[in-house]
């Protein structure tokens, strides 16, 4: 009776243990997937802040008479360094050639205000790997940006006036939690059209080559917050 006990313990002990480990992992498992941040593919936001103009009626002071700036975003995000940005921008512009040193044949003075509507699609690049998550993926909580783009500007100013953009932005974005992003961006769009002021200063130099006098430049300085969704994946692993 002696020989055969002793071979039946190590077997119950080997089943015991066996039992201990596989419970353990599987509650261990889950601890570790939500430790983990998940990456999220979309974004959208809304900007608020201040607008400037540059053009016939301001050459030099760009937030002079500042307006109303106001915008709603989309972005596609694919990794933690480049996003692709849609951007629906409101602006109140204004200007005053009285307040300039320039004078204009006759010592004219011109005034106008604007209403101007833009929908530009851009590309980000952040200068950091930005995100909150593992050290392995080398994620910063904040990071510098870029961004460049094209688009389309409507403005309302004694009639309407319609013209091609060039967006080109740089900003700051800060993770406040996993989903939420705060940001500081200032933004310079180049309008193709001399019309954004109104008609009455379209071309006042006359000079149809001109890339600075002949057409406006309207800029804004706002601040945004915006919300992640889309989750894409639970664990991505860092290449380096």
């Amino acid at each position: 009776m002696q020989p055969s006990r002793m071979k039946t313990l190590p077997s119950t002990s080997l089943k015991v243990l066996a039992t201990i480990f596989l419970m353990a992992t599987a509650l261990w498992r889950p601890a570790v997937s939500t430790a983990q941040e998940a990456a999220y593919r979309f974004d959208i936001g809304a900007s608020l802040g201040m607008s400037g103009y540059l053009g016939d009626a301001n050459s030099s002071n760009l937030y002079k008479n500042p307006g109303l700036a106001a915008g709603a975003s989309f972005r596609y995000l694919p990794n933690t360094r480049w996003a692709i940005k849609g951007m629906l921008t409101y602006a109140g512009l204004s200007g005053n050639s009285a307040d300039m040193t320039n004078v204009y044949p006759g010592g004219e003075t011109y005034k106008f205000t604007s209403k101007v509507y833009d929908l530009s699609g851009r590309v980000e690049f952040n200068f950091f790997n930005y995100g909150i998550g593992e050290t392995y993926r080398k994620l910063k909580r904040w990071s510098p940006y870029l961004s460049l783009g094209a688009g389309l500007t409507v403005a309302s100013c004694q009639g309407t006036a319609v013209a091609f953009n060039i967006p080109m932005s740089v900003g700051i974005k800060y993770k406040l939690r996993e989903r939420i992003n705060l940001g500081v961006e200032w933004t310079m769009t180049k309008a193709f059209n001399d019309n954004i002021d109104g008609p009455v200063l379209d071309d006042l130099y006359q000079i149809k080559s001109s890339f600075m006098k002949n057409t406006d430049w309207y800029s804004t300085l706002m601040v945004s917050i915006s919300y992640e969704f889309g989750e894409r994946c639970k664990n991505c692993f860092y290449v380096d």
